[in-house]
């Protein structure tokens, strides 16, 4: 397993364990008892930010803003109830195929 999956398995666990903790304690507390509708918009707002620093060229800023799209992502995840093996099988199911295969199947 490479760091990065040891990592964001550690996050949702942390993340599940602040679900329903004080939420004037966890920043993860407040974000999840706002409700997926305000997990959604952080998450947006972190992309964004991924974004600009990745079209900067600034990778210290990448890597930086895409740990924070990567934390809010799990705590959206968290919030609809959806579980990493849920997301890893879809990766799972997509293995082989053109990502232009694949997005066609999908009829959009």
């Amino acid at each position: 397993m490479s760091d990065l999956a040891e990592t964001l398995d550690r996050l949702a666990a942390t993340i599940a364990a602040r679900k329903g903790a004080d939420p004037a304690a966890s920043y993860t507390a407040k974000l999840l008892s706002d409700g997926p509708g305000r997990c959604a918009k952080k998450f947006g707002e972190e992309a964004v930010e991924a974004v600009i620093a990745a079209v900067s060229g600034d990778k210290e800023a990448t890597a930086s803003e895409s740990a924070d799209v990567l934390y809010h992502l799990l705590v959206l995840l968290a919030a609809t109830g959806v579980d990493l093996d849920d997301v890893a099988a879809k990766l799972k199911a997509r293995e082989g195929r053109s990502g232009i295969e694949e997005k066609a199947s999908r009829g959009r």
